[in-house]
């Protein structure tokens, strides 16, 4: 579904990634890992729109998507950064509603209720305002405002920066199943352990670079190769 070939990024002067080569199933789960600084989120921003590509293509069901973030997000890429960004001034409800701006009558309703479902804690809390969730309840609440659209391609950065631990395996539970609904999911994550359950494929990220690229049985097995390039062993 989605396929990036050669792709090269940064920021001004300053490259990130180096001809990364990557494709993400419809149905496939992607969990990419990486040490501090070593191009993760600098990734997603690029296959999302918000950091211009250098060089490489970018393309989705094998047609070149169009640079920036508009001209993705309507293709069928949505970005989840990090750091829980929701509108604090509005309602849960009203968070969800604005993420699926767009749809009309009854699939609106629809697809709101799909989500709510997805997120049972959310669906306790329409009407609390945003900015009085807890920092987890955000990264929920941004997760699933991003779902609202049903977008082919969802990327998420580090779901769980922030939140509680109890939090984590419902977050991957549901990304989990967005993935098994056909769609392609890549998440950034740095709680391997917790995560590689979750997911179809390991990437490692190292210094720009794409070096470890297997399916997550692999890991399980013989974690001690990725642990090393955690590390920057390698």
């Amino acid at each position: 579904m989605l396929r990036v070939e050669g792709l090269r990024s940064g920021y001004g002067s300053m490259t990130v990634l180096h001809g990364v080569d990557l494709a993400v199933a419809a149905g496939e789960l992607l969990l990419v890992a990486g040490a501090n600084g070593a191009g993760k989120s600098t990734l997603l921003a690029t296959i999302a729109g918000f950091v211009p590509e250098q060089a490489g293509t970018t393309t989705l069901d094998g047609a070149p998507l169009r640079r920036g973030p508009s001209a993705r997000a309507r293709a069928g890429v949505r970005l989840v950064h990090q750091g829980h960004r929701v509108f604090g001034e509005l309602t849960v409800r009203d968070n969800l509603r604005l993420g699926g701006y767009g749809l009309r009558g009854a699939r609106r309703e629809q697809r709101f209720d799909e989500v709510v479902g997805t997120f049972p804690l959310l669906a306790e809390r329409l009407g609390v305002f945003a900015g009085d969730l807890s920092g987890g309840q955000q990264q929920v609440l941004a997760i699933a405002q991003a779902m609202m659209l049903d977008p082919p391609v969802l990327l998420c950065d580090e779901p769980s920066l922030g939140v509680a631990q109890v939090l984590i395996p419902p977050i991957m539970a549901a990304l989990r199943a967005r993935a098994d609904s056909g769609r392609a999911v890549v998440v950034v994550e740095q709680l391997v352990d917790q995560a590689i359950e979750y997911a179809d494929r390991l990437v490692i990220v190292d210094r720009g670079t794409i070096p470890f690229d297997r399916p997550a049985v692999d890991y399980e097995r013989d974690p001690s190769v990725v642990r090393e390039i955690l590390l920057g062993s390698v």
